[in-house]
């Protein structure tokens, strides 16, 4: 046992003395937020939540950054700028999980469409987790120095919020940071993390596809250029990307989740759209895969005739988000020293996505990523023996709900560990 990591594992012990009492209304802010979700760039009413728990707490607080995201810095002496992010946005998704704290919410989208709005992606337990170690630092301010930044971010979904603040001026109106922290909860047991150096999540390109025919009578389709037909062979072909031009070393994942034409059966339509999502772990292999994507597209419209080719425009762009290797280590050592061996655990790059990595890469200093189990750990033992973990309830899934306990404990202990990690060195070298 080396002595820095000796004194990172009790140096979080007096930050973590309040968290039992503060859990029972840490639970009644994680089920407020849930039951009143907000889309991407709108999340103003949770915004403002997190505002009045900061300034609470005795936070330096800035509101408005990138639209709705937050920024609470709490000064504590001389020492590193630690940065911890939550992200704030839900889903358009009808949730279904029965919960008494469920969303019956409905907004707005940017089209103009009435949608159901739900967290079923586990934002709202990332702001809870946040909000309770903000609270947690503040309350035991002679246990560590430096300077805690809570970023608070909006639209991660949409994958903007993270370059929002940045060009909203995140990089020149706030200390820079010696890290930048974040998390996320998963499928998995609850209590447990889980993490990895290098690539942790995946970047993603998702794309809209316009291809063009020309309608007709159904009962007459030579007079047509059928979309629905290019659109199907398009779709077909698309599958063949990573199974034939991927090597078996490598990793992609392409999937069509959007394929719309027509409104009539008796109507041969004019155009069909496709929307595709793109996975990769791999600059090279992203480049060739929408190269591939372009090429079959426009293959498939000329092979059609159709009169016009495609078009092709890009809907958003996550970066592969990398840790940082020495960051990660002294994060890793720190959850080994705190929590039991079992519960810390090595995963493998996750193919969902994040904006995250923005921050530690345009700002130029280290980033770490990692994943909270939020699945009671009976459920997900029970579904690995059976082999059926892939019948478990994912993110963005109408049925996703985190178990509370002991979701959010875990969460709120993994980013104060993670954070003494640098407060608690500074605090050791300081003179008695």
């Amino acid at each position: 046992m080396s002595t820095t990591t000796a004194t990172t594992a009790t140096a979080a012990e007096p930050v973590l003395q309040h968290l039992d009492r503060l859990l029972p209304d840490l639970e009644a802010f994680y089920k407020d937020v849930h039951a009143h979700p907000e889309l991407s760039m709108q999340e103003t009413r949770t915004a403002e939540r997190v505002a009045e728990r900061l300034r609470a707490a005795g936070y330096e607080v800035t509101t408005g950054i990138g639209k709705t995201g937050v920024v609470g810095l709490l000064r504590n002496g001389d020492g590193p700028t630690v940065m911890l992010r939550a992200d704030m946005d839900a889903l358009p998704v009808e949730e279904a999980t029965g919960l008494d704290y469920a969303s019956k919410e409905t907004a707005k989208d940017r089209e103009g469409n009435t949608v159901p709005v739900g967290h079923m992606c586990g934002h709202d337990m990332h702001v809870a987790w946040l909000v309770g170690a903000t609270a947690l630092f503040a309350q035991a301010k002679p246990a560590w120095r430096g300077t805690l930044m809570a970023v608070f971010q909006p639209g991660e979904e949409t994958a903007e919020g993270a370059q929002a603040m940045i060009d909203d001026g995140l990089f020149t109106r706030f200390p820079k940071p010696a890290v930048v922290l974040g998390q996320h909860v998963m499928v998995g047991p609850a209590g447990a993390v889980a993490g990895r150096t290098g690539a942790i999540t995946s970047a993603a390109d998702s794309l809209q596809i316009r291809l063009f025919g020309r309608g007709a009578h159904g009962s007459m389709p030579q007079a047509s250029i059928d979309p629905v037909v290019m659109a199907a062979a398009t779709v077909m072909r698309l599958q063949t990307v990573v199974s034939r031009e991927v090597a078996a070393a490598e990793a992609a994942v392409v999937t069509v989740g959007a394929l719309q034409a027509g409104t009539k059966e008796n109507v041969i339509p004019d155009e069909a759209i496709i929307k595709l999502n793109v996975r990769t772990f791999d600059e090279g292999v992203r480049k060739r895969v929408l190269a591939a994507i372009e090429r079959i597209v426009n293959a498939e419209a000329a092979a059609s005739g159709a009169p016009r080719p495609p078009e092709i425009t890009t809907l958003d762009h996550y970066p592969l988000n990398v840790n940082d290797v020495e960051a990660s280590k002294r994060v890793v050592e720190a959850f080994r020293r705190h929590f039991p061996a079992e519960r810390v655990r090595q995963t493998g790059p996750a193919p969902a996505s994040e904006d995250f990595g923005s921050f530690g890469t345009e700002w130029h200093v280290p980033s770490v990523f990692w994943f909270v189990g939020g699945t009671d750990p009976e459920v997900y033992a029970a579904a690995m023996k059976a082999g059926r973990l892939n019948e478990l309830p994912v993110n963005h899934s109408p049925l996703f709900a985190p178990v509370i306990h002991p979701t959010l404990r875990t969460g709120v202990e993994s980013l104060v560990v993670a954070a003494q990690a640098w407060f608690s060195e500074q605090l050791q070298q300081a003179p008695a």
